[in-house]
């Protein structure tokens, strides 16, 4: 299973998904263009996500502070955390995503990418989408 979906600056390509493993887990490979960020900073209560760093450099905000990834790194954000994401840099970033268990696969993703295409998504409808995935979202 690969599936890639774009969604403005950021490429999720798709390797493993809740369907195909029982629910275990999600695994996607994500890549962040420059000046690219997560739409809305969110938390989850029914997953655990884990990342690691593959290639340039994202800025990940996790609760409170804020760390850099880069290629070798890894970082967790457990259940209930707030994050959010951005590529600061003049080069595209690239990581490893793996949520556990599998709660979103591409489905979500292509939801979203279809009320971000376009430019100016309507916030209400991004937030209806997160909401109904599991995704809380905190505007910053």
């Amino acid at each position: 299973m690969h599936e890639t979906i774009r969604m403005g600056g950021i490429e999720l390509r798709f390797l493993e998904d809740r369907g195909g493993t029982g629910g275990g887990l999600d695994l996607f490979e994500m890549t962040l263009q420059p000046n690219a960020r997560m739409p809305v900073p969110h938390y989850h209560d029914s997953w655990d996500e884990a990342v690691y760093g593959l290639g340039g450099v994202s800025t990940w905000r996790i609760g409170e502070g804020s760390i850099d990834l880069v290629p070798g790194d890894s970082i967790f954000i457990r259940r209930g955390i707030v994050h959010g994401f951005d590529n600061r840099s003049d080069a595209p970033a690239k990581c490893l995503c793996i949520l556990t268990p599998g709660a979103l696969g591409p489905q979500y993703f292509r939801e979203m990418a279809g009320l971000i295409e376009g430019g100016r998504p309507d916030p209400e409808a991004l937030k209806a989408v997160m909401l109904r995935y599991g995704l809380i979202p905190v505007p910053g």
